[in-house]
């Protein structure tokens, strides 16, 4: 029998394609389902590494994505959410999690794909409720993930006749190794193990895989999904990088074990089959299920010996910048309101220290383009949304307790300043967007320009500085020469402006060019302005 190669490849890779995407979006339905805080959960409920698993577990059901939670993962220890140890349990319970994909791939209901889209397609059109939407996703994706398997596995079926494929697929089964390999590098290739798992049900099912060289492929198809987190820390904090690490290590290590056990593992599976008559899409759900939960089960107690392990595999201090607050006890509003305050005004200046560091990597990121720069004063940004939320909460519970005219003054005050420097990152944020405007769409601007800018950008560094130091010290004299130079920005603003009409006229600058340009300044003008509203604070209010 000859094989049609152009009808199986475009039935295979036209089914993995809509796998990929019904994965993808039946995980984004799922989580604005559950209202879009996984962020928030990882953070908030991995207080040690049992837990870590567990919210690993459920957050990669939610997300129908291990690569996903652990790229979450990563970016929480890079912005000092999560320590390295707590990060490792998550990563172990994503592995868990990811396994569900395959539990339901086992139920084999192809046949109903069409229909269960058509209530999908149904719910997302003909509801304007986000929930019902919503569900609606979810419901699309899921017939679409099993559309997608049955075209691949029509795809598949006609390898059966093929001599070289089978004679490759019995080497799998006396190497191993080859199976581990093959299992990598195609995930490597899809990034997503889930895809994979479900290629393997599908060879498996069809017998053009055996039991025993279906497994070493499962083992390689964890360790590929490594990839997707490796990629993510590239350009983060050591801390990630180490998460990352780790991440890879579990799953070698964890192949390495099973590769030894394969005889008695592969026996495990074939008796619990029996016992559990168990269809063969199932036995692999089965097989990935028991090796991702006795993994954990095994390197569990050695999270502390992996998080030093990786330490000294990659060197280095870790210098990612810290979301939560340190001076904010609680324990102070109640017993010392006073004490309290001037715990808020610590964190305030640790604030303002962050927006410093912001303004200083944006105006490096315009003369670099250095993408480095882009990633360290995002993450500031939102480090300062998430300061000034906890200060903002902290100061509104003192304000519950009896207050001396003395404290409430001071209170009011930092309540301001907590706003405006908040305010200061968003402008900076803003720059940032305008910058890579200007890299996507290649706008050049002139040398004069950039010399302007420069010379408000160093300024409006150096006034936010002194209002802080003005904040730090209490000192009226220093918080007068952010008002003097607040003024000197106003002036620059405006002469800038006029060299830029200038420019223009003469055909030295596009117009995109000097949109970009003057939004820059007036981002620069907008931040000079809250300098000096916490300058007039501290000169209106010593506290």
């Amino acid at each position: 029998m000859e094989l049609n190669w152009q009808e199986m490849l475009f039935e295979f890779f036209g089914g993995l394609g809509i796998f990929l995407f019904a994965i993808k979006y039946m995980g984004d339905g799922l989580q604005k389902a559950a209202g879009d805080r996984l962020r928030d959960i990882l953070d908030r409920y991995t207080t040690n590494p049992f837990m870590g698993v567990l919210v690993g577990i459920i957050v990669t059901v939610l997300i129908q994505s291990s690569s996903g939670t652990t790229v979450i993962t990563v970016g929480l220890v890079s912005a000092g959410f999560m320590t390295l140890r707590q990060a490792i349990g998550v990563i172990m319970g994503a592995n868990i999690g990811t396994t569900i994909t395959a539990f339901i791939i086992g139920f084999d209901v192809g046949g109903y794909a069409l229909p269960i889209m058509a209530v999908g397609a149904f719910l997302i059109f003909f509801f304007k409720k986000n929930m019902a939407q919503s569900i609606g996703e979810v419901i699309f994706g899921f017939g679409g993930l099993f559309l997608g398997l049955e075209l691949m596995s029509n795809g598949m079926k006609p390898l059966r006749e093929l001599s070289a494929f089978t004679d490759f697929t019995l080497s799998m089964s006396d190497h191993s190794i080859l199976g581990v390999l093959a299992g990598t590098i195609f995930t490597l290739i899809v990034q997503s193990s889930s895809a994979t798992v479900a290629i393997l049900q599908g060879l498996y099912a069809e017998d053009l895989l055996s039991l025993s060289g279906s497994l070493p492929v499962l083992f390689g198809d964890n360790i590929g999904t490594t990839i997707t987190a490796v990629l993510a820390s590239l350009g983060a904090s050591i801390a990630a990088k180490r998460a990352a690490a780790t991440h890879v290590l579990f799953n070698v290590v964890g192949t390495i074990v099973f590769l030894l056990l394969l005889t008695p593992f592969t026996l495990y599976i074939e008796w619990i089959s029996g016992v559990l008559n168990l269809e063969s899409k199932m036995q692999i759900a089965f097989a990935h299920g028991s090796f991702n939960v006795a993994n954990t089960i095994l390197q569990f107690p050695l999270i502390g010996v992996w998080a030093y392990v990786v330490t000294k595999l990659i060197p280095g201090e870790d210098v990612s910048i810290e979301y939560k607050p340190k001076h904010l006890d609680v324990h102070f509003i109640e017993q010392s309101p006073s004490i309290a305050i001037g715990q808020a005004k610590e964190e305030i200046l640790r604030m303002g220290g962050l927006s410093i560091q912001g303004l200083e990597t944006t105006y490096s990121y315009l003369k670099t383009k250095n993408k480095r720069d882009a990633d360290t004063t995002n993450q500031i940004e939102e480090a300062l949304n998430n300061l000034d939320q906890k200060i903002t909460d902290y100061l509104v519970k003192i304000s519950s307790q009896s207050l001396s005219s003395q404290d409430s003054s001071r209170h009011n005050m930092l309540m301001d300043t907590v706003r405006d420097i908040e305010r200061i990152g968003d402008h900076f944020e803003n720059i940032i967007e305008l910058i890579d405007y200007q890299q996507v769409n290649r706008i050049q601007i002139t040398e004069d320009a950039m010399q302007d800018v420069s010379e408000m950008f160093e300024l409006t560094i150096n006034t936010v500085r002194k209002a802080v130091d003005a904040l730090d010290t209490n000192s009226p004299e220093i918080a007068r020469e952010v008002s003097e130079q607040e003024n000197t920005i106003d002036r620059m603003e405006r002469q800038f402006r006029k060299n830029h009409i200038m420019r223009v006229n003469e055909g030295k600058c596009s117009g995109q060019a000097g949109i970009m340009f003057v939004d820059i300044l007036s981002n620069l003008e907008r931040i000079g302005d809250h300098a000096v509203n916490i300058a007039d604070a501290i000169l209106g209010k010593r506290i």
